[in-house]
């Protein structure tokens, strides 16, 4: 081996060091190979399972392209942080209808600033060490397989339910990229699919959004029409979304390999404004003023106030009928927004049928 290729496997060394360092808790390196899942990205669009993620299908092959996207990548720096806050007791938050329940990543403060900032540490200790170099940081925020990345740079392997599963940690973990100039060494991908013939993440969906193993409908995906969706959600899902007001992580619940995820120690991670405790009722009655107010910085932010009301009645709509769900519905029934006032009456009209 040559004393350049003896630097860059050192180098590499000290980018995994560095990255712990930084509170991530694995940091691996991959190739720009990924036209096998350019081809299942290619089918998974011509299905039409994006639904209106336009921005799926933007960018041509930028997005299954390193070096289309970033000229001159020659390796891309994976890292994976850990989130799950401690016992949110998740499962009885879901069985209290009730209970409004956020998707566990966004119960604190947002993650994509948290992660961008630790890359850019990683990134000016790599410049440190070897002086000027080429590079670009990606948390979820550009046209970056971010998944596939991770699949080949060692973190996991893509699962029956799409998100990258680690032996070790489970699901519970966000993805961050430093597409870079260096041909630092490649780390192995994980060698096989660990998911065997389970189906836990499959039967348990409650909109039934798997068309079949890693194949996701998004439209049918709870964690779409919840954040991503703009309109109306159709009538026929509403019933089955039942208190999940932003975000959906059945799928990861009933995950065997989720017993081995490990609470985060990130501070920016733990629940803010009594968001893993609060009713629907209560979230209902916020004015937008005090939306703005508890959602600064948080992922939250992203439905905006408007879908968060129509969330929070579809939410209520499926609540056991009570005089505080009841008299929140009726509070918004004048809501300025025709989207609000819609779900208000699907809600209202569900309670009076039952």
């Amino acid at each position: 081996m040559s004393a350049v290729a003896l630097d860059l496997a050192a180098l590499a060394d000290l980018i995994k060091t560095w990255g712990r360092e930084l509170g991530f808790q694995q940091t691996g390196i991959a190739g720009l190979d990924l036209a096998r899942h350019e081809e299942h990205l290619e089918r998974w669009l011509a299905a039409g399972f994006h639904g209106e993620m336009d921005y799926m299908a933007a960018h041509g092959s930028k997005r299954s392209r390193p070096a289309e996207l970033v000229p001159g990548t020659l390796r891309v720096i994976s890292l994976r942080m850990d989130y799950l806050p401690g016992d949110t007791r998740m499962s009885e938050r879901l069985a209290d209808g009730a209970a409004a329940y956020v998707s566990r990543y966004a119960l604190g403060r947002d993650y994509h600033k948290l992660i961008r900032k630790r890359l850019q540490h990683l990134a000016e200790r790599i410049q440190g060490e070897i002086g000027p170099f080429g590079y670009r940081a990606f948390v979820d925020s550009a046209p970056v397989l971010e998944k596939a990345i991770a699949e080949q740079a060692g973190l996991g392997w893509i699962g029956k339910n799409t998100l990258v599963l680690n032996r070790k940690a489970g699901s519970w973990f966000f993805l961050g990229e430093l597409f870079v100039d260096v041909p630092l060494p490649v780390d192995e991908p994980t060698p096989r699919d660990h998911c065997g013939t389970c189906r836990a993440c499959l039967d348990i969906c409650p909109t039934q959004a798997f068309v079949g193993p890693y194949q996701l409908d998004a439209r049918r995906c709870i964690s779409y029409l919840t954040i991503e969706f703009k309109g109306s959600i159709p009538p026929e899902l509403r019933p089955l979304i039942g208190n999940r007001v932003f975000g959906c992580d059945d799928c990861q619940l009933v995950c065997p390999w989720n017993r081995f995820a490990k609470p985060t120690a990130e501070g920016d991670f733990q629940p803010r404004h009594s968001l893993d405790s609060a009713s629907l009722a209560e979230l209902f009655r916020w004015t937008e003023a005090e939306f703005l107010s508890r959602t600064e910085g948080s992922p939250l932010r992203r439905a905006g106030y408007e879908r968060w009301l129509r969330n929070l009645a579809v939410g209520l709509g499926n609540a056991p009928t009570s005089i505080p769900v009841l008299e929140a519905l009726k509070l918004q029934r004048e809501h300025p927004s025709p989207l609000v006032r819609e779900h208000v009456e699907w809600a209202l009209q569900r309670h009076a049928a039952s």
